[in-house]
């Protein structure tokens, strides 16, 4: 059978449905009376703006960010490409940017704010009396510490001046619409992109609590603005929301479920095991190892040929000097667990195409992934020791490259359990 073309066939149908072409254009709202200023950050961002392009009926102006590599071609709102996950200059700038053009707007314009993953690294304008070194030593900290999504966003949005329902607050009294591609847990919109059009619940001082908790130093002048008032981000409540208006538009589960289509067409029974599953990529493997293991022995919870789909963010604490992203972790992991157990094959892969920081998107597992790997000399367990599965899957000419996808609905995991001879 052919494992790796199906799984990327689920893989495809996975991204194709979180695509912007096909999410956008059916949220976009009437043309205002006065001015529409489209501005947006994150992966899919430059995307989402040529589908509101193409599909727009009147005047538009504006500006997004997107990460290097991820740009669209857009006729009327300008693209620029910024540092993720780690922000730098061009980021600064055009986050600075996007604040200074939705300034000044009045009840019959509209703001049409597209976020997506990746938007809160990109729309990095620290707080006054905050570097963007500051923001940059701390980012690099918590992506090695292991903390979640939502604990980093939290520590985002406090040294921000426009993350955290700052822009929306910049752009009263005119309308605002954003629409968002989620790729968090929970499609939370506050979470999104560190929500610059959502207020804000967390405090200042959960986020110094969440950088204590990881053993992150914090400089004394972030320490100094994080105790101060100006920290503290526009809440729940807030009468200048009024006007504002978040909507996802494409989620993670969409595209699980896209996937498990092409799994039944194929003759897999379908089993999404959740859509948010978060936790340390190699223990997420561990569970996934044993669930797998519990079908193909027993026929628990489904009867193979079965698909076991899964979806959400897992974390990585670096501890070793290796190369690797969460995804091919995750399937490192999943392999050294599963020990040639026959008949078992998985994909894991980041939406976006960019598993980490590396070039590929994710890697595939196949029946015979451990006795090439012991053929070619890999020693598993040293290398996920080490973060290194990146070098494993590249060694055995497993690795997914796909390029940016210009969308992210977060990870992407399925395995499948053909039915025993």
């Amino acid at each position: 059978m052919n494992y790796r073309g199906l799984l990327r066939q689920m893989f495809d149908a996975a991204v194709a449905a979180a695509s912007p072409a096909l999410c956008v254009p059916k949220r976009l709202p009437k043309p205002p009376k006065g001015r529409t200023v489209v501005v947006g950050a994150g992966k899919a961002a430059a995307a989402m703006a040529a589908a509101v392009e193409a599909n727009w009926s009147g005047p538009l102006e504006g500006l997004v960010v997107t990460r290097y590599g991820h740009s669209a071609r857009c006729r009327y709102i300008e693209v620029i490409e910024a540092a993720h996950p780690v922000p730098d200059v061009a980021g600064r700038e055009a986050a600075r940017r996007i604040l200074d053009k939705v300034k000044g707007l009045g009840p019959d314009d509209l703001v049409l704010c597209l976020l997506s993953g990746g938007g809160s690294a990109l729309l990095a304008l620290p707080a006054e009396g905050v570097t963007l070194e500051n923001k940059q030593a701390i980012n690099r900290a918590l992506l090695r510490s292991g903390a979640h999504i939502g604990e980093m966003n939290t520590v985002r949005k406090h040294l921000s001046a426009i993350k955290g329902g700052r822009l929306a607050i910049a752009a009263a009294p005119a309308p605002v619409l954003t629409l968002m591609i989620s790729d968090v847990p929970g499609d939370d919109p506050s979470v999104i992109a560190s929500g610059p059009t959502v207020p804000d619940a967390t405090t200042s001082e959960v986020a110094i609590a969440i950088l204590d908790k990881y053993g992150i130093a914090i400089p004394g002048p972030v320490l100094k603005h994080l105790r101060g008032p100006t920290a503290e981000t526009p809440k729940p409540g807030d009468s200048r929301f009024r006007s504002v208006t978040n909507r996802v538009v494409a989620t993670p589960q969409d595209a699980l479920e896209a996937a498990a289509e092409v799994a039944r067409d194929a003759g897999f029974r379908p089993l999404i095991l959740g859509n948010a599953l978060e936790g340390e990529a190699r223990d997420v493997g561990l569970v996934h190892a044993g669930i797998a293991k519990q079908v193909a022995g027993y026929g628990q919870p489904a009867e193979p040929p079965c698909a076991l789909i899964s979806g959400g963010e897992t974390t990585v604490t670096v501890r070793g000097s290796g190369r690797g992203g969460r995804n091919v972790e995750f399937l490192l992991s999943l392999a050294a667990a599963l020990d040639g157990c026959a008949g078992i094959a998985a994909i894991a892969a980041d939406t976006d195409g960019i598993d980490g920081s590396e070039d590929n998107a994710g890697a595939f597992l196949l029946p015979d992934t451990l006795e090439r790997a012991a053929e070619a000399g890999l020693n598993l367990p040293s290398h996920l020791a080490n973060n290194d599965a990146y070098s494993v899957f590249a060694r055995l000419g497993d690795l997914l490259i796909t390029g940016p996808t210009l969308t992210n609905v977060n990870d992407f995991r399925a395995i499948l359990i053909a039915k025993n001879p």
